[in-house]
């Protein structure tokens, strides 16, 4: 299945000076899925002439408390300047460490805030919230039904299908989440979605107005990477995003250490499961190397090093057979040999760019692939097609231009109030 959102909108069919409201969980200068989303989007927007107000809480991502300087974190309820033309508002959160239970409480707590800081900010032609997290959706529809605009609701992830694999809540507060997720699902303006997948799922669902937009890149901020050394006595291989339950990092870890000294292994980020992974590298004596979230050229020369990158998703949750892991669309743009231990439509866009190996979810098979590559690392040179690839699919330029093409239009459908 190929994507193709190669922007095609005839010149003169956006709207100018359109003003949105924005409701994310996290933002600039977090380092977060959602923050690179949007700073991408808004970049964008901003260049055309839209006004875009942020409504986020105080920075305290991923660690639940403020990490940040005061005046980059933010305060509560005091305008601040983004990197574009956005205005940021934020909210106060509640600090909570890894427990689900407590991020939770501090998800509800910042968007039962988010209400009123949306009426301090200008009124918008549209409200958008970007869920995860899930507490937001009813911010935003309650937002947009106080202030009389369209509601658009983008799920950057398979909920609540997600919630029910992964058993992120329990009980009746699992069947309030579901209820409220689907009901502001079916009276949104409109739905957008990251995947093909999950946009089909819910219009199976009846949802009346889907619409996709998947996640991308900037390509002018990513260099062309050549090849890695054809002459190297150790095999590096490379993980770059969130540690969490959703990656299954454990099987990586398993894998380096059946094929023991002649690889080696980095993991770069954090997550909730980063504690106990680090715990099982020592115990099994892994060649594995933990670091801290990188970015800018530190990132670049940590790829430049590597072999394959690693893209992991656990394959016993079905709801990640329409998830697509952010991070790839970065590693085919760099033009790494990937590592995909993935399915479903993650495993057709790799297939389409032919940008590496789908491989099994087990420890043997992964330590198989490495250990093949390193004895053939002809297979590691690739052709360039992956660039190409997201370069006509995957691009935040053409991305942001579709994702203004369909407000725009959504808002020629909607009668004035």
């Amino acid at each position: 299945m190929r994507h193709d959102f190669v922007d095609r909108t005839p010149q003169g069919t956006q709207a100018e000076g359109l003003r949105i409201t924005l409701l994310t969980h996290s933002y600039w200068p977090e380092q977060s899925p959602p923050q690179r989303r949007w700073t991408a989007m808004i970049k964008e927007f901003s260049a055309s002439g839209w006004d875009v107000d942020v409504v986020t809480p105080v920075a305290h991502y991923p660690f639940g408390r403020r990490a940040l300087p005061r005046k980059m974190a933010g305060r509560p309820f005091q305008p601040q300047k983004g990197q574009f033309t956005e205005k940021i508002l934020r909210v106060p959160y509640l600090r909570h460490g890894n427990s689900r239970a407590a991020r939770l409480l501090d998800q509800c707590f910042s968007a039962a805030l988010s209400i009123p800081a949306g009426f301090m900010v200008r009124k918008p032609d549209v409200v958008i919230v970007t869920a995860p997290g899930l507490p937001s959706l009813a911010a935003g529809y309650i937002l947009a039904k106080a202030r009389g605009v369209p509601l658009i609701v983008e799920m950057r992830d398979a909920w609540p299908d997600l919630a029910r694999d992964a058993r992120l809540v329990q009980g009746s507060v699992k069947g309030i989440v579901e209820r409220v997720v689907d009901f502001v699902q079916h009276r949104a303006d409109l739905v957008v979605t990251v995947t093909e997948g999950f946009a089909a799922t819910l219009r199976a669902r009846g949802i009346r107005n889907v619409a996709t937009v998947s996640n991308g890149v900037h390509l002018d901020s990513i260099p062309v990477m050549g090849p890695p050394e054809l002459d190297r006595d150790v095999f590096e291989a490379l993980y770059l995003g969130n540690h969490g339950e959703s990656q299954r990092l454990d099987v990586a870890i398993r894998a380096s250490a059946l094929v023991g000294d002649s690889m080696h292994l980095h993991l770069v980020g954090h997550g909730t499961q980063r504690p106990a992974l680090e715990k099982l590298a020592r115990e099994l004596k892994a060649p594995v190397t933990f670091h801290a979230p990188l970015t800018g050229d530190a990132m670049l020369e940590r790829y430049a090093s590597a072999d394959t990158c690693l893209v992991s998703l656990r394959d016993d949750w079905k709801s990640f057979d329409t998830t697509v892991p952010s991070k790839t669309y970065e590693v085919l743009a760099i033009g790494r040999h990937i590592t995909a231990v993935v399915r479903g439509e993650a495993a057709r866009i790799v297939m389409d760019a032919e940008a590496g190996d789908i491989v099994a979810s087990s420890p043997e098979a992964v330590a198989d692939l490495w250990r093949e590559l390193a004895a053939d690392r002809s297979r590691l040179v690739r052709n360039g097609d992956s660039r190409q690839w997201v370069k006509s699919n995957a691009e935040y330029g053409h991305l942001a231009g579709r994702y203004m093409q369909l407000i725009s239009e959504l808002l020629a459908d909607v009668p004035s109030k």
